[in-house]
C-alpha cells in the first residue's frame, strides 16, 4: 500500500527508546497506518487497488493455538505485530497480510483517521476491559491520543467522565471535549469510580486509582508499557471486589467494532500534522506530553 499517514504513538516512542527493545534491528516504526491499495499481492482479493485501508498494531496470528480458536487472537503467543516485528507506517510504503488490513469508513479524514487505528481501537478494548457500561462514572487517568478518543464513546454511553492527568493543555482539552471533572492526577475525583483506565505509563499513579474505585471497581491498564508498581495493601487498595485487570494488544473484532462506531458517532480525532521528516520531534514532543491531541505524520 501507499501510505498517506500514519499515526504517532507513545509505543512508537518506547521502541525508538529501548523501553520495548525492538525484535529486529532498523525496524520502521508506525503501527497507526492509513493509505491505499497500490498493488494486490499474489492470490489477493480482498481490496482492490486505489481502495483506502488500515494497519494496526495486531500484524500477524497462528490462527492454529487455544487462544486463537477461543476468540482471543490478542493473546496468541506467535502473534507479530506492526513497527515492532514487521516494519510499519514511517515510510512511503509498507506491506500487510489483507487478512490483517481495515476497511475504512470513507466519511472519516485521512489524517483524522489514523490515531483510530491504535489509540481508537485500544482504547475501545480497555473500556470493555474496565467493564464500562452505559450512565456509570468512569475515571480516566492521562490525556493523550487514545483517552481523548476513548472519552467521547464513554459520552455517547451516557457516562461521567473524570479526567486526572497532568499538564495545562491536556485539562484543557479534557474540558473542551466535555469532561464532567478535570484535576491533576494526584487528586481525588468528586465520586467513586465504577471504573477507571490507567493510560498514563506511570506505575505509581495505580494505588491511587484502586483507591478512587467504588466497590466492584474495575481499573484497567491500557498501555503496553508500564513503570513498576508500587506495593500495593490489599485492605486500601483490593478489598470488596475491586479489579485490577491488564489490556493486551485487541483483536481483529474489537477493530472492526470500533471503526464501524467511530463512523455512526463521527468521532473527532485532535490532530497535529508533521511531515515525515519531522518524525523524531513529533517524537520528542509525545514524551514531553507537548501534543494537544495525537501527533500523525504526512507521508503523501
Amino acid at each position: 500500500m501507499r501510505v498517506l499517514a500514519c499515526g504517532v504513538c507513545r509505543t512508537d516512542l518506547h521502541v525508538s527508546e529501548g523501553d520495548l527493545p525492538p525484535r529486529h534491528p532498523r525496524i520502521v516504526p508506525g503501527h497507526e497506518v492509513v493509505g491505499v491499495v497500490e498493488r494486490p499481492g499474489p492470490g489477493a482479493s480482498r481490496f482492490g487497488s486505489g481502495e483506502r485501508v488500515g494497519i494496526a498494531w495486531l500484524r500477524e496470528t497462528c490462527s492454529i493455538c487455544v487462544y486463537c480458536r477461543r476468540g482471543d487472537e490478542n493473546l496468541c503467543p506467535n502473534a507479530r505485530f506492526t513497527g515492532y516485528d514487521h516494519d510499519g507506517g514511517y515510510a512511503e510504503y509498507a506491506v500487510v497480510r489483507e487478512e490483517f488490513a481495515y476497511r475504512l469508513p470513507p466519511q472519516l479524514g485521512v489524517e483524522e483517521t489514523a490515531p483510530l487505528l491504535c489509540a481508537g481501537i485500544i482504547g475501545f478494548r480497555a473500556l470493555k476491559r474496565a467493564g464500562v457500561k452505559p450512565d456509570t462514572t468512569v475515571g480516566l487517568y492521562g490525556f493523550g491520543g487514545s483517552a481523548h478518543i476513548a472519552m467521547q464513546v464513554a459520552k455517547y454511553w451516557g457516562c461521567r467522565v473524570y479526567v486526572m492527568t497532568r499538564g495545562g493543555k491536556h485539562r484543557e482539552h479534557a474540558k473542551e471535549l466535555g469532561a464532567d471533572w478535570v484535576g491533576t492526577a494526584q487528586e481525588r475525583p468528586p465520586r467513586p469510580l465504577d471504573s477507571a483506565i490507567m493510560f498514563a505509563p506511570a506505575g505509581e499513579l495505580v494505588p491511587q486509582a484502586l483507591e478512587a474505585l467504588d466497590q466492584g471497581g474495575i481499573l484497567a491498564i491500557a498501555g503496553i508499557y508500564l513503570s513498576p508498581i508500587p506495593a500495593l495493601d490489599y485492605e486500601r487498595h483490593l478489598f470488596h471486589e475491586k479489579e485490577l485487570r491488564s489490556v493486551t494488544a485487541n483483536t481483529r473484532a474489537d477493530g472492526e467494532e470500533f471503526l464501524e462506531l467511530a463512523a455512526k458517532i463521527s468521532i473527532r480525532t485532535t490532530t497535529i500534522a508533521f511531515g515525515l521528516d519531522q518524525a523524531n520531534q513529533a517524537l520528542q514532543m509525545l514524551k514531553h506530553d507537548e501534543l494537544k491531541g495525537a501527533g500523525v505524520l504526512r507521508i503523501a
